[in-house]
């Protein structure tokens, strides 16, 4: 078995950080060694040492890029670390640095959608710095392959994969969340969740309430932290407040993605596979969905539900629409996401391609 040193120079906690540590989990639970590397402050160390990890807190900022560099080295080898994976610019950088420096193996994980810099950035964090990456979505490894010069058989989409057995709501459950968001019997949800964040959508699926804001018994729920407050405030001013509504973060949002009857998530940038359209085609909800990043992985335009361009809240407001109005083709839809998920995206597929990617580089060293 190998022993695994993760690298995140983020300090914040989302879908990345929250990928580091559940296949962190699953790796060591099959008998790898999983030691971390995160920037002083971070939210995943003291939430990654809750799980029992030896976790070091090391500044990843350039102007301690020389004593991190040392502790990188030393960490290394008193682990006897055989393969870095890391994960954000900076980390790549000096880690990879490091990892070269002791010739152990370097997996580059990137999990954004987004275009990687151009020239030196690219041959060399992702070319010479990287042995392979993993992406968590597939659109990009083209983009990666011609700009690093790695050639795609050393690069591998592998989604962050959801666990069915934590996708646990009762019908019960769902209906009392709806309940206590006044949603009636009868009334038909729509919704979303994601941390918000400028190029989540959210100003889209506010124009698509807007456009449906007379068709009777609709409904629109958003869930999730982040933002909120300035979506809120715009909201209000659209005078929206009665068919809108914001519930902020909740630490279990099954209940309401079950209590949707539609999921949305109208990404314009950045996505991989996001953990919120898994679960909610898991629980067999019809999605719309951009096909930004890694979306388009899930939600299959006509199968699984409706890919709408970037921006196109008229296209948002139409598929709604489709949907409320067919019983059978969301039902059709929402039994096709949930086949989807347990054939290509679940925790333990996840853990299966990683440890394949893993025990491919250790063994061919």
């Amino acid at each position: 078995m190998t022993n695994i040193l993760h690298l995140e120079a983020s300090s914040g906690w989302g879908g990345q950080e929250i990928r580091i540590l559940r296949e962190a989990e699953g790796l060591r639970r099959r008998g790898h060694s999983v030691v971390l590397g995160v920037m002083r402050g971070g939210q995943l160390i003291s939430r990654a040492r809750a799980e029992g990890f030896t976790v070091y807190e090391l500044n990843f900022k350039r102007l301690a890029w020389p004593i991190t560099l040392f502790r990188l080295i030393w960490i290394i080898l008193s682990h006897r670390v055989n393969i870095v994976n890391t994960h954000s610019s900076l980390d790549s950088w000096i880690g990879g640095i490091a990892a070269r420096i002791t010739r152990r193996s370097i997996i580059r994980t990137r999990h954004l959608s987004t275009a990687i810099k151009k020239g030196f950035n690219s041959r060399f964090v992702y070319g010479k710095l990287a042995d392979f990456v993993v992406t968590t979505c597939s659109s990009i490894i083209p983009m990666i392959s011609s700009q690093s010069g790695k050639k795609v058989e050393k690069c591998r989409f592998v989604a962050t994969g959801v666990n069915p057995d934590k996708i646990q709501v009762t019908q019960g459950e769902a209906d009392t969340f709806r309940e206590r968001m006044g949603i009636k019997k009868g009334d038909f949800l729509v919704g979303t969740a994601c941390v918000m964040r400028s190029w989540k959508g959210i100003n889209d699926l506010l124009q698509a309430a807007n456009l449906l804001r007379d068709v009777p018994d609709l409904k629109w729920v958003v869930v999730g932290g982040g933002h909120m407050e300035g979506f809120m405030k715009k909201a209000k001013e659209m005078r929206l407040e009665n068919i809108v509504q914001f519930t902020g973060h909740l630490d279990n949002p099954f209940p309401a993605l079950a209590a949707f009857d539609v999921f949305t998530l109208l990404s314009t940038a950045h996505e991989g596979v996001s953990q919120a359209i898994l679960q909610a085609a898991y629980l067999q909800k019809p999605l719309i969905a951009t096909e930004t990043g890694g979306l388009c992985e899930v939600c299959i335009d006509q199968i699984t539900g409706f890919q709408v361009d970037l921006f196109s809240p008229r296209q948002v407001a139409e598929a709604v629409l489709l949907l409320k109005n067919d019983s059978s083709l969301r039902e059709k839809m929402g039994k096709k996401g949930k086949e989807l998920v347990e054939e290509r995206f679940t925790y333990t597929h996840m853990l299966d391609q990683m440890e394949e990617i893993i025990t491919n580089m250790y063994t061919s060293v």
